[in-house]
This record gives C-alpha cells, sequence and structure tokens, in this order.
C-alpha cells in the first residue's frame, strides 16, 4: 500500500515537471516575457555598481563567458530562444547593474536558470558587463 504522503510528493513532481515542459515549449515570441525577475532583487544588490564598467577587456570577457555558459539558451546574439528570453531587450539594458549581477547569481530556477554563484565574482560582472553593452 502507498502512502498518501508519498501520492501527494509525487503528484506534485508530475504537476511541475508538466508545467515546466509546458513553458518551455512555448516559444518566446509567443509568451509574454516579462523582466519581473529585476524587481525581486533587495536594495543593497540593486545599488551595488559595476565594477568593470570602465574596463575595455570585460566586454570582450563576458562575450566569450556568454558563448560558453547562456548562449545555448538565450542564442548566440542573447536574441532569446524557445528556452529563454531575449537579453539584447532594452528592459535588460535599462536595468540597473547590480540586479543583473543579483540575477545572474541567484538564477530563475522555476524557469530554468540556473545559479551562478559559483562562478567567479570577477566573471559575473564580465557577463553584466557584456549583458549591457548589447543593442
Amino acid at each position: 500500500m502507498i502512502n498518501v504522503s508519498v501520492m501527494r510528493k509525487i503528484a506534485a513532481a508530475v504537476f511541475s515537471f508538466s508545467a515546466v515542459m509546458a513553458f518551455a515549449q512555448t516559444p518566446a515570441r509567443a509568451r509574454k516575457v516579462t523582466f519581473h525577475e529585476f524587481t525581486k532583487a533587495p536594495e543593497k544588490a540593486v545599488q551595488k555598481q559595476n565594477p568593470l564598467i570602465h574596463d575595455p577587456e570585460a566586454v570582450a570577457a563576458g562575450q566569450k563567458l556568454f558563448a560558453l555558459h547562456c548562449s545555448e539558451c538565450h542564442g548566440a546574439s542573447a536574441q532569446g530562444t524557445r528556452h529563454a528570453p531575449a537579453l539584447n531587450d532594452p528592459a535588460v539594458r535599462e536595468a540597473p547593474s547590480g540586479a543583473l549581477f543579483w540575477v545572474l547569481t541567484n538564477g530563475v530556477v522555476w524557469h530554468g536558470m540556473p545559479v551562478w554563484s559559483k562562478l567567479p565574482e570577477p566573471q559575473r560582472w564580465q557577463l553584466v558587463t557584456y549583458i549591457k553593452s548589447l543593442h
């Protein structure tokens, strides 16, 4: 006999997996992509300034990191794919660098973006610098 608690956990897992799969299979241009994740960043994180903003090598380094870690989901030129939103969107460019760094560090796990806190902080700032440079 299966425990009711175990059955509830299985049902919850199946429901969660189904919801994630349904979201992932919806093309990015068909789903409304919002960047409300930036608003979830604590004020202390939002106020953080990018220490590499004036480093001319940070954009190139960030571009390489993006190609390695991010382009599979966000597209080679950050145009977005069916799996992840466009990062060349004005909402991303206009977001505070600290908020972008916070989202990058903490991920958006429910939507499939991994946590990048293990990536060294300077590399995360290089990614922020590159993303903010996109037009």
